[in-house]
């Protein structure tokens, strides 16, 4: 993670025109079945607006290529659902992951529309409810209704943050906000912060595993 993202930030603060479109990939990626489980979008966002603080992005442009971002990426992946249903559930890519799929199904058999809205704040099932909302039957309007609020509500959850953490540390550590020792410590900071985030979701879905016989291989079965 560290050797993706130092050198990321690195040449966005040095080519400021890439820096929008590289936010609007993470949050489109990041949406995308099997690659948005792989590919660490809301980091690099979270990294990103690092760069608010100092004046080389502006707020406002980066919440509209981050919601721009992730309302396509999820508005896709349902459409791919829904006009395949279920047999995108059984076929290539996502018949390679096949433990995150169930995860992901029973998760939204269970919450219904909501589960919609949740998952996009839970990676990574986040990459993977979308299309199979799509897949077993949601409404279109009944998925927009719920996913463009969750979105709304995720941008400011992953850019805030960052660019409050770097302001506060320019005003009261003293140091510049893309100093290179303000750089260095806000990089290191997103590396445990994402370990932490990491570790805590591998926990969390152990236990919901381990409470949930229906998400446990079969046993003995051919």
């Amino acid at each position: 993670m560290a050797s993706l993202i130092d050198p990321l930030i690195t040449f966005v603060s040095t080519h400021l025109a890439l820096a929008y479109l590289t936010l609007f990939l993470a949050a489109l990626l990041e949406a995308v079945p099997v690659i948005g489980s792989v590919i660490p979008g809301s980091t690099i966002i979270f990294a990103l607006s690092a760069l608010v603080p100092g004046g080389e992005l502006e707020l406002q442009w980066v919440f509209a290529a981050a919601i721009a971002g992730a309302l396509l990426g999820d508005g896709s992946a349902f459409w791919l659902g829904h006009r395949q249903q279920q047999e995108i559930i059984s076929s290539w890519p996502l018949s390679s992951y096949p433990r995150v799929v169930a995860q992901s199904e029973a998760f939204f058999r269970r919450r219904g529309p909501l589960a919609v809205f949740f998952a996009r704040f839970v990676p990574p099932i986040r990459a993977f409810v979308p299309i199979i909302a799509g897949a077993l039957g949601m409404k279109p309007p009944t998925f927009f209704a719920v996913n463009i609020p969750a979105v709304l509500l995720w941008a400011p959850a992953h850019i805030l943050p960052g660019v409050l953490a770097v302001s506060a540390v320019h005003r009261y550590a003293g140091l510049a906000p893309h100093g290179r020792l303000a750089k260095h410590y806000w990089i290191l900071a997103v590396m445990i912060g994402a370990l932490v985030i990491w570790l805590v979701s591998r926990v969390m879905g152990r236990r919901r595993d381990a409470a949930d016989p229906g998400l446990q291989p079969d046993q003995g079965k051919p």
